[in-house]
């Protein structure tokens, strides 16, 4: 394994980039991904990833595509309905936006992370054009005009004609292309965690506003016979951790006081796990070689599903250019196309996200009030509701 010859390197192994070497192996790329952490793919171990992730319809597309989507099928919870309640006023605001007004299907489905790195890296065991080091991390590359020399952690290298940095955050392929980034920070944390409750979800997944941030639950499948949803309850930062030290008890009667009786009484269930809130940006999605996807590109508050659902569409422009292009794969004039392709979208939805979480932060009782007017004219006007659904889901361009 000392000098190996590939035509995509993937660095992360995470939710992105296992679904990019997926897509890249079923489309017939010899693909190697590394991550220096081995997947964890069960609820019960240790580090195991116990949030979940909402895939809106194009991102199911894609997971088609990759050939993940029947493993995760069966564990999927459709989302029908996004209800919307402002709870700042006297009278709480509450608006239903319904995927039926747009679409056949539901919004999206959402499925528990640990279980995504399951059955993604079982799709990856059963590709045999996909070599995935796990243990092995990424540790610097040079980058000529013909591929790229990437050397890893174990003191092996790679060749490869395109790296894609998959590898989140604080990417280190990113820094070895010399790529910055722009940070605005809000000073708020989510504490994430799952509740059973007294009433069924629906199909609905409901963000509640007050001040200081979301507090948002998306259907999970039930949880010990009960009705069970996974809960990001977003505030700034010393509330949040304030909110972690609590006993059970003394958490469970603040889940309760912030819900405004979503669902009926919440029992929270399982770990407690804490995340920053930030939105930040590369100053460029390319280097000679090299494509950023994912968070290694952009990272947005958890506001509407889109993180991970932009994540993909990155990935999605990617493989459509190099499925196109395999005799020039990774050459510049590709990876220019790629960063033409995603720059109008990636800065509208950015943008976007940052205005309604600062919106959604508002304690002022006079935002407060726009924010729930606002929130009336998004869906009282037909058009502009429907407008507004396509445009967040994807759905219909």
């Amino acid at each position: 394994m000392n000098n190996v010859q590939t035509d995509i390197l993937i660095s992360g192994g995470g939710v992105a980039g296992l679904t990019a070497a997926a897509a890249f192996g079923t489309a017939g790329f010899d693909v190697t991904i590394v991550d220096p952490a081995p997947p964890v793919t069960d609820a019960q171990s240790q580090g195991a990833d116990l949030r979940t992730t909402a895939f809106l319809q194009p991102a199911r597309d894609l997971l088609d595509q990759a050939g993940i989507w029947d493993g995760l099928a069966p564990h999927a919870t459709p989302l029908n309905i996004m209800r919307i309640v402002d709870a700042s006023g006297v009278a709480p605001v509450s608006r239903d936006f319904a995927a039926a007004d747009i679409s056949d299907a539901p919004f999206g489905w959402n499925l528990p992370n640990w279980l995504l790195r399951r059955e993604m890296v079982a799709r990856l065991d059963a590709l045999p054009n996909v070599t995935f080091r796990a243990g092995t991390g990424f540790a610097g590359m040079v980058a000529r005009l013909d591929r790229a020399l990437v050397r890893l952690d174990d003191g092996s290298q790679v060749a490869a004609s395109l790296v894609v940095a998959a590898d989140g955050r604080h990417s280190p392929v990113r820094d070895a292309a010399g790529i910055g980034v722009k940070t605005t920070r809000y000073g708020q944390k989510a504490i994430t965690f799952a509740v059973t409750h007294d009433a069924p979800h629906n199909g609905i997944s409901t963000e509640v506003h007050d001040s200081g941030g979301p507090f948002t639950l998306v259907p999970l499948p039930d949880h010990d016979g009960r009705p069970c949803s996974s809960v990001v309850w977003m505030a700034d930062g010393p509330e949040i951790m304030r909110l972690h030290a609590l006993d059970d008890a003394a958490f469970a009667d603040a889940v309760n006081a912030r819900s405004a009786d979503v669902n009926g009484h919440l029992v929270p269930v399982g770990p407690r796990s804490v995340w920053p809130i930030i939105t930040q940006t590369a100053d460029s999605l390319t280097a000679r070689r090299t494509a950023l996807i994912a968070e290694a590109a952009h990272v947005m508050p958890p506001i509407g599903a889109q993180g991970l659902n932009t994540s993909l569409k990155d990935l999605a422009a990617l493989l459509a250019l190099a499925t196109a292009q395999r005799d020039t794969l990774g050459d510049d004039a590709m990876l220019r196309a790629y960063a033409r392709n995603r720059q109008t979208d990636l800065g509208m939805r950015l943008r976007g996200i940052d205005a309604l979480n600062r919106a959604s932060i508002a304690a002022n009782p006079l935002l407060q009030d726009l924010r729930g007017l606002g929130l009336r004219a998004l869906h009282d006007i037909a058009p502009l509701r429907k407008g507004l659904m396509r445009l967040g889901s994807g759905i219909g361009g």
